[in-house]
Protein backbone atom coordinates (compact mmCIF):
# COMPACT_ATOMS: atom_id res chain seq x y z
CA UNK A 1 0.00 0.00 0.00
CA UNK A 2 2.93 2.19 0.74
CA UNK A 3 4.52 1.82 -2.36
CA UNK A 4 1.09 2.38 -4.08
CA UNK A 5 0.42 5.48 -2.59
CA UNK A 6 3.78 6.73 -3.70
CA UNK A 7 3.74 6.19 -7.18
CA UNK A 8 -0.01 7.63 -6.96
CA UNK A 9 1.15 10.91 -5.60
CA UNK A 10 4.12 10.72 -8.07
CA UNK A 11 1.28 10.12 -10.94
CA UNK A 12 -0.77 12.84 -10.13
CA UNK A 13 1.45 15.44 -9.80
CA UNK A 14 3.19 14.70 -13.09
CA UNK A 15 -0.93 14.26 -14.44
CA UNK A 16 -1.37 18.12 -13.14
CA UNK A 17 1.47 19.70 -14.46
CA UNK A 18 1.56 17.73 -18.11
CA UNK A 19 4.21 15.99 -16.74
CA UNK A 20 5.47 12.24 -17.37
CA UNK A 21 5.04 9.29 -14.93
CA UNK A 22 8.36 6.73 -15.27
CA UNK A 23 8.59 3.39 -13.60
CA UNK A 24 12.43 2.70 -13.25
CA UNK A 25 13.46 -1.27 -11.14
CA UNK A 26 16.16 0.03 -8.60
CA UNK A 27 17.43 -3.62 -7.97
CA UNK A 28 21.27 -2.92 -7.52
CA UNK A 29 20.90 -5.29 -3.77
CA UNK A 30 20.86 -8.74 -5.64
CA UNK A 31 20.48 -10.17 -2.02
CA UNK A 32 17.51 -8.57 -2.24
CA UNK A 33 16.22 -9.79 -5.71
CA UNK A 34 12.58 -11.29 -5.55
CA UNK A 35 11.49 -13.29 -8.58
CA UNK A 36 8.46 -12.41 -9.88
CA UNK A 37 8.29 -8.81 -8.28
CA UNK A 38 8.51 -6.78 -11.34
CA UNK A 39 5.52 -8.30 -13.01
CA UNK A 40 3.71 -7.58 -9.79
CA UNK A 41 4.52 -3.73 -9.45
CA UNK A 42 3.93 -3.55 -13.46
CA UNK A 43 0.42 -5.17 -12.49
CA UNK A 44 0.00 -3.41 -9.65
CA UNK A 45 0.57 -0.13 -11.07
CA UNK A 46 -2.14 -1.18 -14.53
CA UNK A 47 -4.66 -2.53 -12.24
CA UNK A 48 -4.75 0.68 -9.95
CA UNK A 49 -5.02 3.16 -13.17
CA UNK A 50 -1.74 4.56 -12.90
CA UNK A 51 -0.57 4.56 -16.59
CA UNK A 52 3.14 4.21 -17.10
CA UNK A 53 4.47 6.67 -19.80
CA UNK A 54 8.02 5.74 -19.72
CA UNK A 55 9.57 2.87 -18.12
CA UNK A 56 10.45 -0.90 -18.00
CA UNK A 57 7.22 -1.98 -19.44
CA UNK A 58 6.96 0.26 -22.17
CA UNK A 59 10.47 1.66 -22.87
CA UNK A 60 11.45 5.45 -23.22
CA UNK A 61 14.51 7.78 -24.87
CA UNK A 62 16.34 6.89 -21.31
CA UNK A 63 16.43 2.93 -22.04
CA UNK A 64 17.69 0.85 -20.08
CA UNK A 65 15.29 1.09 -16.94
CA UNK A 66 16.78 -1.69 -14.44
CA UNK A 67 19.94 -0.47 -12.70
CA UNK A 68 21.18 -3.78 -12.83
CA UNK A 69 21.26 -3.20 -16.95
CA UNK A 70 23.45 0.30 -15.85
CA UNK A 71 26.19 -0.94 -14.04
CA UNK A 72 28.80 0.36 -16.14
CA UNK A 73 27.11 4.49 -15.67
CA UNK A 74 27.55 4.40 -12.07
CA UNK A 75 31.58 3.49 -11.80
CA UNK A 76 32.43 6.46 -13.60
CA UNK A 77 30.91 9.09 -11.09
CA UNK A 78 31.95 7.41 -8.11
CA UNK A 79 35.35 7.82 -9.72
CA UNK A 80 34.71 11.46 -10.55
CA UNK A 81 34.35 12.15 -6.83
CA UNK A 82 37.13 10.42 -5.39
CA UNK A 83 39.46 12.58 -8.00
CA UNK A 84 37.37 15.68 -6.34
CA UNK A 85 38.36 14.45 -2.81
CA UNK A 86 34.23 14.33 -2.17
CA UNK A 87 34.56 10.27 -1.84
CA UNK A 88 37.16 8.27 -0.55
CA UNK A 89 37.77 4.10 -0.91
CA UNK A 90 37.31 1.85 2.64
CA UNK A 91 38.74 -1.50 2.76
CA UNK A 92 37.01 -2.41 6.34
CA UNK A 93 36.18 -5.77 6.49
CA UNK A 94 32.48 -6.64 7.35
CA UNK A 95 34.43 -8.25 11.00
CA UNK A 96 36.34 -5.01 11.73
CA UNK A 97 33.17 -2.68 11.47
CA UNK A 98 31.01 -5.27 13.53
CA UNK A 99 34.02 -4.96 15.81
CA UNK A 100 33.82 -1.44 15.98
CA UNK A 101 29.36 -1.34 16.34
CA UNK A 102 30.71 -4.00 19.14
CA UNK A 103 32.69 -1.64 21.10
CA UNK A 104 30.58 1.39 20.66
CA UNK A 105 27.91 -0.52 21.85
CA UNK A 106 29.94 -1.35 24.63
CA UNK A 107 30.55 2.52 25.30
CA UNK A 108 26.67 2.86 25.38
CA UNK A 109 27.23 4.70 21.88
CA UNK A 110 26.30 4.26 17.79
CA UNK A 111 28.54 3.60 15.53
CA UNK A 112 28.80 5.53 12.19
CA UNK A 113 31.25 5.49 9.63
CA UNK A 114 31.82 9.12 9.07
CA UNK A 115 33.55 12.45 10.26
CA UNK A 116 33.93 11.55 13.68
CA UNK A 117 35.44 7.92 12.93
CA UNK A 118 36.83 7.41 9.52
CA UNK A 119 40.45 8.26 10.52
CA UNK A 120 40.46 5.50 12.73
CA UNK A 121 39.75 2.85 10.05
CA UNK A 122 41.03 1.55 6.78
CA UNK A 123 40.70 3.60 3.83
CA UNK A 124 42.50 6.11 1.35
CA UNK A 125 41.94 8.98 3.66
CA UNK A 126 44.14 7.18 6.48
CA UNK A 127 46.66 4.80 4.17
CA UNK A 128 49.02 6.29 2.12
CA UNK A 129 48.94 6.43 -1.94
CA UNK A 130 51.07 3.52 -2.54
CA UNK A 131 49.21 1.82 0.05
CA UNK A 132 45.62 2.26 -1.54
CA UNK A 133 47.19 1.67 -4.75
CA UNK A 134 48.98 -2.24 -3.92
CA UNK A 135 45.28 -2.66 -2.36
CA UNK A 136 44.10 -1.75 -5.54
CA UNK A 137 46.18 -4.04 -7.21
CA UNK A 138 45.09 -6.56 -5.74
CA UNK A 139 41.66 -6.95 -5.61
CA UNK A 140 41.48 -6.55 -1.97
CA UNK A 141 37.27 -6.24 -1.89
CA UNK A 142 36.50 -2.28 -0.88
CA UNK A 143 33.89 0.71 -1.30
CA UNK A 144 33.50 3.64 -2.11
CA UNK A 145 31.85 6.32 0.05
CA UNK A 146 30.74 9.32 0.14
CA UNK A 147 33.17 12.01 2.37
CA UNK A 148 30.60 13.92 4.43
CA UNK A 149 32.11 17.55 5.89
CA UNK A 150 32.15 17.83 9.46
CA UNK A 151 29.78 20.34 11.10
CA UNK A 152 28.11 22.26 8.31
CA UNK A 153 24.97 22.83 7.91
CA UNK A 154 22.77 21.55 4.79
CA UNK A 155 19.49 22.64 3.69
CA UNK A 156 16.64 21.66 0.90
CA UNK A 157 13.30 22.60 0.48
CA UNK A 158 11.12 19.41 0.61
CA UNK A 159 7.53 20.12 -0.92
CA UNK A 160 5.77 18.58 1.88
CA UNK A 161 8.01 19.89 4.88
CA UNK A 162 9.58 23.39 3.65
CA UNK A 163 12.59 24.28 4.65
CA UNK A 164 14.95 21.44 6.31
CA UNK A 165 17.80 21.70 7.43
CA UNK A 166 20.41 18.97 8.69
CA UNK A 167 24.22 19.25 10.65
CA UNK A 168 26.56 17.15 8.22
CA UNK A 169 28.24 15.84 11.50
CA UNK A 170 24.98 13.18 12.35
CA UNK A 171 25.33 12.40 8.18
CA UNK A 172 27.25 8.84 8.01
CA UNK A 173 29.40 8.80 5.06
CA UNK A 174 27.00 6.55 2.69
CA UNK A 175 28.56 3.95 0.37
CA UNK A 176 28.47 4.86 -2.74
CA UNK A 177 29.70 2.02 -5.04
CA UNK A 178 29.66 -2.02 -3.02
CA UNK A 179 32.47 -4.18 -3.20
CA UNK A 180 30.79 -6.20 -5.78
CA UNK A 181 30.91 -3.11 -8.29
CA UNK A 182 27.05 -2.69 -7.81
CA UNK A 183 26.43 1.20 -6.80
CA UNK A 184 24.20 1.65 -4.17
CA UNK A 185 20.74 4.00 -3.90
CA UNK A 186 22.07 6.48 -2.41
CA UNK A 187 24.80 6.80 -6.16
CA UNK A 188 22.05 5.25 -8.60
CA UNK A 189 19.43 6.74 -8.13
CA UNK A 190 20.59 10.18 -8.32
CA UNK A 191 22.91 9.12 -11.36
CA UNK A 192 19.34 8.08 -12.90
CA UNK A 193 17.55 10.99 -11.79
CA UNK A 194 19.99 13.15 -13.42
CA UNK A 195 20.37 10.74 -16.91
CA UNK A 196 16.44 10.42 -16.92
CA UNK A 197 15.94 14.37 -16.32
CA UNK A 198 13.28 13.79 -13.48
CA UNK A 199 11.95 16.73 -12.14
CA UNK A 200 10.11 15.57 -8.90
CA UNK A 201 11.21 12.60 -6.92
CA UNK A 202 8.43 11.21 -4.33
CA UNK A 203 9.79 8.84 -1.51
CA UNK A 204 9.05 7.84 1.82
CA UNK A 205 9.99 9.66 4.98
CA UNK A 206 12.25 7.33 5.63
CA UNK A 207 14.66 8.37 3.51
CA UNK A 208 14.76 11.68 4.74
CA UNK A 209 17.80 11.52 6.91
CA UNK A 210 19.65 10.53 3.88
CA UNK A 211 18.78 13.36 1.83
CA UNK A 212 21.59 15.59 2.96
CA UNK A 213 23.84 13.04 1.49
CA UNK A 214 21.85 12.89 -1.60
CA UNK A 215 22.26 16.99 -1.53
CA UNK A 216 26.10 17.00 -0.97
CA UNK A 217 26.14 14.49 -3.96
CA UNK A 218 24.48 16.47 -6.25
CA UNK A 219 27.07 19.31 -5.20
CA UNK A 220 30.09 17.61 -5.63
CA UNK A 221 28.63 16.01 -9.31
CA UNK A 222 27.85 19.71 -10.07
CA UNK A 223 24.33 19.16 -10.67
CA UNK A 224 22.65 21.03 -7.96
CA UNK A 225 20.63 23.11 -10.71
CA UNK A 226 19.36 19.40 -12.39
CA UNK A 227 18.51 18.03 -8.82
CA UNK A 228 14.58 16.99 -8.63
CA UNK A 229 12.51 18.34 -5.87
CA UNK A 230 11.66 16.17 -3.13
CA UNK A 231 8.77 15.41 -1.52
CA UNK A 232 9.36 12.98 1.48
CA UNK A 233 5.52 11.37 2.11
CA UNK A 234 4.33 10.73 5.91
CA UNK A 235 4.26 6.89 6.86
CA UNK A 236 0.90 4.52 6.68
CA UNK A 237 0.66 3.55 10.16
CA UNK A 238 -1.28 0.66 11.96
CA UNK A 239 -5.14 1.34 13.02
CA UNK A 240 -4.06 2.10 16.64
CA UNK A 241 -1.91 4.86 15.45
CA UNK A 242 1.10 2.95 16.50
CA UNK A 243 3.84 2.35 14.39
CA UNK A 244 4.39 1.69 10.39
CA UNK A 245 1.65 -0.23 9.32
CA UNK A 246 3.47 -3.64 7.92
CA UNK A 247 2.22 -7.42 6.04
CA UNK A 248 2.12 -8.89 9.25
CA UNK A 249 -0.53 -6.42 10.58
CA UNK A 250 -2.33 -7.12 7.80
CA UNK A 251 -2.34 -10.87 8.45
CA UNK A 252 -3.00 -10.40 12.03
CA UNK A 253 -6.20 -7.94 12.00
CA UNK A 254 -7.62 -10.05 8.48
CA UNK A 255 -7.34 -7.07 6.08
CA UNK A 256 -4.96 -6.62 2.51
CA UNK A 257 -1.53 -4.25 2.44
CA UNK A 258 -1.14 -5.02 -0.68
CA UNK A 259 -2.73 -4.15 -3.77
CA UNK A 260 -2.97 -8.16 -5.25
CA UNK A 261 -2.42 -10.85 -3.91
CA UNK A 262 1.22 -12.07 -3.79
CA UNK A 263 2.71 -15.21 -3.15
CA UNK A 264 6.34 -14.79 -1.32
CA UNK A 265 8.03 -16.82 -4.04
CA UNK A 266 11.08 -18.62 -1.32
CA UNK A 267 8.59 -19.48 1.79
CA UNK A 268 5.34 -19.78 -0.49
CA UNK A 269 3.07 -17.73 2.22
CA UNK A 270 0.31 -15.65 0.55
CA UNK A 271 -0.74 -12.48 1.02
CA UNK A 272 -4.07 -11.05 0.08
CA UNK A 273 -4.67 -8.45 -2.29
CA UNK A 274 -7.23 -6.01 -2.55
CA UNK A 275 -8.29 -6.99 -6.07
CA UNK A 276 -8.71 -10.74 -4.77
CA UNK A 277 -10.89 -9.56 -1.96
CA UNK A 278 -13.25 -7.91 -4.19
CA UNK A 279 -12.08 -4.28 -4.20
CA UNK A 280 -12.98 -2.08 -7.06
CA UNK A 281 -9.58 -0.33 -8.15
CA UNK A 282 -11.26 3.12 -8.14
CA UNK A 283 -12.16 2.46 -4.41
CA UNK A 284 -8.74 1.54 -3.36
CA UNK A 285 -7.10 4.18 -5.24
CA UNK A 286 -9.43 6.70 -3.85
CA UNK A 287 -8.78 5.45 -0.54
CA UNK A 288 -5.13 5.70 -0.49
CA UNK A 289 -5.18 9.39 -1.82
CA UNK A 290 -6.82 10.44 1.18
CA UNK A 291 -4.42 8.52 3.31
CA UNK A 292 -1.93 11.59 4.18
CA UNK A 293 -3.68 14.22 1.56
CA UNK A 294 -7.16 15.72 1.90
CA UNK A 295 -8.51 18.85 -0.68
CA UNK A 296 -9.20 21.11 1.58
CA UNK A 297 -12.72 20.76 0.84
CA UNK A 298 -15.25 18.32 2.35
CA UNK A 299 -15.46 15.83 -0.90
CA UNK A 300 -14.77 12.37 -0.49
CA UNK A 301 -15.22 10.44 -3.31
CA UNK A 302 -13.26 11.26 -6.26
CA UNK A 303 -11.96 9.45 -9.29
CA UNK A 304 -8.75 9.41 -11.02
CA UNK A 305 -8.90 12.59 -12.88
CA UNK A 306 -10.66 14.28 -10.19
CA UNK A 307 -7.77 13.66 -7.99
CA UNK A 308 -5.17 14.65 -11.05
CA UNK A 309 -7.22 18.02 -10.66
CA UNK A 310 -7.66 18.83 -6.97
CA UNK A 311 -3.91 17.09 -6.09
CA UNK A 312 -1.31 19.54 -4.02
CA UNK A 313 1.02 18.81 -1.57
CA UNK A 314 0.57 21.57 0.37
CA UNK A 315 -2.36 19.43 1.44
CA UNK A 316 -0.46 16.51 1.82
CA UNK A 317 0.23 16.07 5.87
CA UNK A 318 3.34 15.75 7.60
CA UNK A 319 2.19 13.30 10.43
CA UNK A 320 1.67 9.71 9.43
CA UNK A 321 -1.94 8.78 8.69
CA UNK A 322 -3.96 5.94 10.32
CA UNK A 323 -5.21 3.27 8.15
CA UNK A 324 -8.51 2.29 8.94
CA UNK A 325 -9.61 -1.01 7.36
CA UNK A 326 -13.76 -0.25 7.96
CA UNK A 327 -13.05 3.08 6.04
CA UNK A 328 -11.64 0.79 2.79
CA UNK A 329 -14.85 -1.04 3.46
CA UNK A 330 -16.92 2.34 3.20
CA UNK A 331 -15.02 3.68 0.15
CA UNK A 332 -15.64 -0.11 -1.77
CA UNK A 333 -19.50 0.14 -0.83
CA UNK A 334 -19.56 4.10 -2.30
CA UNK A 335 -18.15 2.99 -5.29
CA UNK A 336 -20.50 -0.09 -5.15
CA UNK A 337 -23.32 2.59 -5.61
CA UNK A 338 -21.89 4.45 -8.61
CA UNK A 339 -21.21 0.77 -10.71
CA UNK A 340 -24.15 0.79 -13.69
CA UNK A 341 -26.70 -1.50 -12.95
CA UNK A 342 -26.18 -3.01 -16.29
CA UNK A 343 -22.41 -3.70 -15.97
CA UNK A 344 -23.19 -5.36 -12.13
CA UNK A 345 -26.26 -7.38 -13.95
CA UNK A 346 -23.73 -8.70 -16.62
CA UNK A 347 -20.84 -9.81 -13.99
CA UNK A 348 -23.77 -10.98 -12.59
CA UNK A 349 -25.20 -13.53 -14.79
CA UNK A 350 -21.79 -15.09 -15.01
CA UNK A 351 -21.23 -15.90 -11.64
CA UNK A 352 -24.91 -17.14 -11.03
CA UNK A 353 -24.56 -19.49 -14.04
CA UNK A 354 -21.13 -20.76 -12.25
CA UNK A 355 -22.98 -20.91 -8.93
CA UNK A 356 -26.32 -22.49 -9.64
CA UNK A 357 -25.40 -24.46 -13.13
CA UNK A 358 -29.02 -23.20 -14.78
CA UNK A 359 -29.65 -23.61 -18.11
CA UNK A 360 -29.11 -20.40 -20.45
CA UNK A 361 -32.95 -20.11 -21.13
CA UNK A 362 -33.30 -20.03 -17.03
CA UNK A 363 -35.41 -16.96 -16.34
CA UNK A 364 -33.30 -15.46 -13.49
CA UNK A 365 -30.35 -15.08 -16.09
CA UNK A 366 -32.49 -12.71 -18.23
CA UNK A 367 -31.18 -9.43 -18.45
CA UNK A 368 -34.44 -7.42 -17.00
CA UNK A 369 -34.29 -10.11 -13.80
CA UNK A 370 -30.60 -9.81 -13.07
CA UNK A 371 -30.79 -6.17 -12.98
CA UNK A 372 -33.76 -6.26 -10.35
CA UNK A 373 -31.71 -8.25 -8.44
CA UNK A 374 -28.73 -5.71 -8.48
CA UNK A 375 -31.39 -2.89 -7.63
CA UNK A 376 -32.20 -4.93 -4.61
CA UNK A 377 -29.57 -6.04 -3.61
CA UNK A 378 -27.34 -2.86 -3.99
CA UNK A 379 -28.45 -1.33 -0.77
CA UNK A 380 -27.18 -4.54 1.20
CA UNK A 381 -23.72 -4.96 0.31
CA UNK A 382 -20.37 -3.63 0.89
CA UNK A 383 -18.58 -6.23 -2.14
CA UNK A 384 -20.10 -7.22 -5.94
CA UNK A 385 -19.53 -10.94 -4.58
CA UNK A 386 -21.86 -10.62 -1.12
CA UNK A 387 -24.76 -10.97 -4.07
CA UNK A 388 -24.86 -14.72 -4.33
CA UNK A 389 -24.57 -15.01 -0.69
CA UNK A 390 -27.04 -12.34 0.39
CA UNK A 391 -29.49 -13.17 -2.03
CA UNK A 392 -29.29 -16.85 -3.24
CA UNK A 393 -33.22 -17.17 -2.37
CA UNK A 394 -33.43 -14.88 -5.73
CA UNK A 395 -32.22 -17.66 -7.88
CA UNK A 396 -33.12 -20.90 -5.80
CA UNK A 397 -35.98 -22.18 -3.65
CA UNK A 398 -34.81 -22.30 0.31
CA UNK A 399 -34.47 -25.82 1.17
CA UNK A 400 -33.98 -24.41 5.01
CA UNK A 401 -36.08 -22.28 6.88
CA UNK A 402 -34.60 -19.57 9.35
CA UNK A 403 -35.24 -21.97 12.91
CA UNK A 404 -35.35 -19.01 15.46
CA UNK A 405 -38.13 -17.26 13.21
CA UNK A 406 -40.41 -20.32 13.28
CA UNK A 407 -40.06 -21.60 16.45
CA UNK A 408 -40.88 -17.73 17.96
CA UNK A 409 -43.73 -17.25 15.36
CA UNK A 410 -45.10 -20.02 14.00
CA UNK A 411 -48.41 -21.66 15.38
CA UNK A 412 -50.50 -24.11 13.39
CA UNK A 413 -53.63 -21.52 13.97
CA UNK A 414 -52.23 -18.95 11.20
CA UNK A 415 -52.55 -21.96 8.31
CA UNK A 416 -56.22 -20.67 7.46
CA UNK A 417 -54.43 -17.16 6.98
CA UNK A 418 -51.87 -18.56 4.57
CA UNK A 419 -54.25 -20.37 2.69
CA UNK A 420 -56.11 -17.47 2.56
CA UNK A 421 -53.47 -15.14 1.39
CA UNK A 422 -52.42 -18.07 -1.50
CA UNK A 423 -55.39 -17.56 -2.64
CA UNK A 424 -56.09 -14.09 -2.94
CA UNK A 425 -52.77 -13.73 -4.48
CA UNK A 426 -53.43 -16.26 -6.86
CA UNK A 427 -56.84 -13.74 -7.57
CA UNK A 428 -54.57 -10.94 -8.26
CA UNK A 429 -54.05 -9.99 -12.13
CA UNK A 430 -51.08 -6.93 -11.87
CA UNK A 431 -48.78 -9.39 -9.36
CA UNK A 432 -46.49 -6.60 -8.63
CA UNK A 433 -45.25 -5.13 -4.91
CA UNK A 434 -47.45 -2.78 -4.63
CA UNK A 435 -50.50 -5.02 -5.38
CA UNK A 436 -48.99 -8.15 -3.42
CA UNK A 437 -48.40 -5.98 -0.33
CA UNK A 438 -52.22 -4.09 -0.56
CA UNK A 439 -53.34 -8.23 -0.63
CA UNK A 440 -50.98 -9.25 1.99
CA UNK A 441 -52.77 -6.65 4.47
CA UNK A 442 -55.78 -6.99 3.34
CA UNK A 443 -55.92 -10.30 4.21
CA UNK A 444 -54.65 -10.03 7.57
CA UNK A 445 -57.14 -8.03 8.89
CA UNK A 446 -59.85 -10.23 7.34
CA UNK A 447 -58.22 -13.01 9.32
CA UNK A 448 -57.92 -10.69 12.68
CA UNK A 449 -54.03 -10.43 12.33
CA UNK A 450 -51.81 -7.68 12.42
CA UNK A 451 -49.09 -7.22 9.09
CA UNK A 452 -46.44 -7.56 11.89
CA UNK A 453 -47.61 -10.76 13.20
CA UNK A 454 -47.27 -12.44 10.06
CA UNK A 455 -45.06 -10.61 7.90
CA UNK A 456 -41.43 -11.91 9.41
CA UNK A 457 -43.05 -15.96 8.83
CA UNK A 458 -43.87 -14.51 5.01
CA UNK A 459 -40.34 -14.21 4.25
CA UNK A 460 -39.44 -16.95 5.82
CA UNK A 461 -41.47 -19.13 3.51
CA UNK A 462 -40.62 -17.25 0.74
CA UNK A 463 -36.27 -16.74 1.52
CA UNK A 464 -35.86 -19.32 3.87
CA UNK A 465 -34.07 -15.90 5.88
CA UNK A 466 -35.19 -13.64 8.57
CA UNK A 467 -33.50 -10.67 6.63
CA UNK A 468 -32.91 -9.29 2.96
CA UNK A 469 -34.19 -7.57 0.75
CA UNK A 470 -37.44 -5.20 0.33
CA UNK A 471 -40.22 -8.28 0.75
CA UNK A 472 -42.60 -7.61 -1.55
CA UNK A 473 -40.33 -6.02 -4.29
CA UNK A 474 -38.75 -9.06 -4.39
CA UNK A 475 -41.93 -11.25 -4.36
CA UNK A 476 -43.06 -9.26 -7.66
CA UNK A 477 -39.40 -10.08 -8.88
CA UNK A 478 -39.85 -13.70 -7.74
CA UNK A 479 -43.34 -13.86 -9.42
CA UNK A 480 -46.88 -15.23 -8.71
CA UNK A 481 -46.23 -19.24 -9.73
CA UNK A 482 -42.55 -18.80 -7.88
CA UNK A 483 -43.99 -17.41 -4.62
CA UNK A 484 -47.01 -19.67 -4.24
CA UNK A 485 -44.97 -22.59 -4.88
CA UNK A 486 -42.24 -21.77 -2.20
CA UNK A 487 -45.38 -21.00 -0.11
CA UNK A 488 -47.03 -24.17 0.02
CA UNK A 489 -43.93 -26.28 0.21
CA UNK A 490 -42.89 -24.29 3.38
CA UNK A 491 -46.67 -24.76 4.99
CA UNK A 492 -46.68 -28.15 4.18
CA UNK A 493 -43.01 -28.41 5.88
CA UNK A 494 -44.44 -26.69 8.96
CA UNK A 495 -46.80 -29.14 9.10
Amino acid sequence: MGGVRTALYAYLFAKKNGGDFLLRIEDTDQNRFVPGAEDYIIEALRWCGIHIDEGVSVGGPHAPYRQSERKEKYRQYALQLIESGHAYYAFDTAEELEQQRKSAEEKKQTFAYGSATRMNLKNSLTLSADETQKLLDDDVPHVIRLKVPADETIVFTDLIRGEVQFNSSLVDDKVLLKSDGMPTYHLAHIVDDYQMEITHAIRGEEWLPSAPAHILTYQYLNWKDKMPQYAHLPLLLKPDGKGKLSKRDGDRLGFPVFPLEWKDPFSGEISSGYREKGYYHEAFINMLAMLGWNPGTEQELFTMDELVQAFSFDHVHKAGARFDPEKAVWYNAQWLQRQSDDDMAERLSKSVQQQFKLADSHRCLQKSYLKECVRLLKPRIQFEQEMIAKGEYLFVAPTEYDSAVVSKRWKPTLQPFFSSLLSAWEEVKTFDAAEAEQTFKHTSEKNNLKPGEVLQLTRVFVSGQAQGVDLFPMIALLGKAEVIQRMNTALSRMS
